[in-house]
């Protein structure tokens, strides 16, 4: 009885202690994913394809810019990296550019900065970069022996010369685009976000310290530096947790003796969890996915090292392994102020997602949530006479497979009038007349 009285208190205090760090933030995320939206509808993307054709510095610089300003969740990137070799991108630019639009975001480092501290915001953005240029510099060495242009023919993308009109600052329809970009993200990472800072919690009520340190190495100096970084990555493989979701779980992982590399390393690793190391395979063939696994995992490993070096040589390593008090307690502080106000632009960002309509070229994912352009959707489908598009091939063979299962409409559309709801029935894209 005793026994059973313990674990649901432990139950119960790891479910608040995720619930502390998403309220701690929650504000951060707010804003990271409305001004996502936003340079998601203003920042044009019809040169992209033309000016990736290679993995020159330029291009590669290119890249990594085009990646940050698309941010989105790993799977929605990693299809759409493989929309823009499809297109004619060269294959590591595509790479670099599925690494920048996940882990060189805004959303990244607002929930980095709140949950771990500055450190960890500025290693995102010293380590990145690093990464990246491992990326470019191995990229065609590891690639050599692959015929690409055979690869990217094999390829099924579908060109589109729809033309959307171009977004305004003026136009209403260009801000409804813009927060409907940002809904979307929400939506599609609303499971990742959830389990992050549930087994974030869980782990830091069930897992001993004890346990962490025998995991990581810990007082063997440069050997230790090592050990976590190249551990750092495997645990991301195996935890399924990705995107912004991983936050949670390095602080967890910090939390528990990991050394800064690893969580560096971990971080950069949402790309290589197990899930898409099967959609890489489905994508490129078991060979290509192989490949890109060791690139990505060395890299990631490699940017751990050398950022926890560089922090080092400049006394500017953190010292504390504590979650900032606001992530573990509610306490009335300026994170509540904020994020009272977070919950008023929300509203208004939701509301105002609703004026978007289909003639404005976007649609929604049916299975995800996730905005989607029409012009460059990853993937379509075509049902009883009509056109879903979808952020990536993984939500349309969800859809395929059962339809009707998606097509039931949200409690939201159900608010509203019969017109609108027709206006943005997910994903569909009405037959022009």
């Amino acid at each position: 009885m005793m026994s059973t009285l313990i674990f649901w208190t432990r139950l119960g205090r790891g479910l608040l202690d995720g619930l502390m760090m998403a309220w701690s933030t929650g504000w951060a995320l707010t804003i990271g994913f409305i001004l996502s939206g936003v340079v998601q509808e203003f920042v044009p993307k019809q040169t992209l394809q033309k000016r990736l054709g290679s993995h020159s510095p330029v291009a590669v610089l290119r890249a990594s810019l085009y990646g940050v300003v698309s941010s989105s969740c790993s799977y929605a990137a990693s299809a759409m990296s493989k929309s823009l070799f499809a297109r004619g991108a060269d294959f590591v630019s595509s790479l670099v550019f599925m690494i920048a639009s996940t882990n060189l975001v805004v959303e990244l480092g607002a929930a980095l900065l709140v949950l771990m501290g500055w450190q960890f915001v500025t290693a995102e953005f010293v380590g990145g970069p690093l990464m990246i240029v491992l990326i470019a510099l191995l990229g065609t060495w590891i690639f050599r022996r692959i015929n690409l242009n055979q690869l990217r023919e094999k390829l099924d993308s579908r060109q589109s010369n729809e033309q959307t009109g171009k977004p305004s600052f003026r136009k209403l329809s260009s801000w409804a685009n813009a927060a409907g970009f940002a809904v979307g993200d929400v939506t599609m990472l609303r499971k990742e976000l959830a389990a992050g800072f549930l087994v974030g919690g869980m782990l830091q009520e069930f897992v001993p310290t004890s346990w962490w340190h025998t995991l990581f190495f810990q007082g063997h100096g440069i050997w230790t530096t090592l050990e976590n970084a190249l551990i750092g990555p495997l645990i991301a493989v195996v935890s399924f947790v990705c995107s912004i979701g991983n936050v949670p779980l390095a602080a967890t992982l910090w939390r528990g003796g990991i050394g800064f590399g690893g969580v560096v390393a971990f971080l950069f690793a949402d790309l290589i969890t197990l899930p898409l190391l099967l959609i890489y395979r489905r994508y490129y063939g078991a060979k290509v996915a192989l490949r890109i696994f060791g690139l990505f995992y060395f890299a990631m490993a490699i940017a751990g090292i050398a950022t926890e070096l560089i922090f080092r040589a400049l006394g500017v390593y953190p010292q504390t392994r504590n979650l900032p008090t606001s992530a573990m307690h509610p306490t009335l502080n300026y994170a509540t102020y904020l994020n009272a106000a977070s919950i008023i632009f929300a509203i208004g960002t939701w509301w105002l997602a609703r004026k978007r309509t289909t003639g404005s070229g976007v649609a929604v994912d049916p299975v995800c949530g996730m905005q989607v352009r029409t012009s460059d959707a990853a993937a379509f489908s075509i049902f009883e006479g009509a056109e879903y598009f979808f952020c990536a091939e993984r939500c349309q063979g969800r859809f395929v497979q059962d339809p009707q299962r998606y097509l039931a409409m949200s409690p939201t559309e159900r608010s509203m009038s019969e017109p609108e709801a027709q206006q943005i029935q997910l994903g569909i894209k009405p037959k022009s007349h």
